[in-house]
């Protein structure tokens, strides 16, 4: 079984590996700012969100179009972190 720890480096790791550099530096800074404190559902979810392609993720966060209703809670909390600090 994978421990917390183990599970908060692969998160962060996939987070900052993307494909596109836009990708990393939000995933990766909300990953920096966040997952730490973050409980089980958020760790969840988080990962339910990188398991999504870039191009998807980014017309997401952008409003450029309209997410999944399963992902739009957390997508909201990660474009709230896009304009400053995440």
């Amino acid at each position: 079984m994978e421990t917390r720890e183990i599970r908060l480096k692969r998160l962060r790791m996939r987070a900052w590996h993307r494909g596109i550099k836009e990708m990393d530096l939000i995933l990766g800074g909300w990953a920096d700012a966040h997952l730490a404190g973050a409980d089980d559902a958020t760790l969840d979810a988080f990962e339910a969100v990188l398991a999504e392609a870039d191009q998807d993720l980014y017309r997401w966060v952008t409003g450029q179009a309209e997410a999944p209703a399963a992902l739009r809670p957390f997508l909201g909390r990660l474009s709230e972190g896009i304009g400053g600090a995440a």
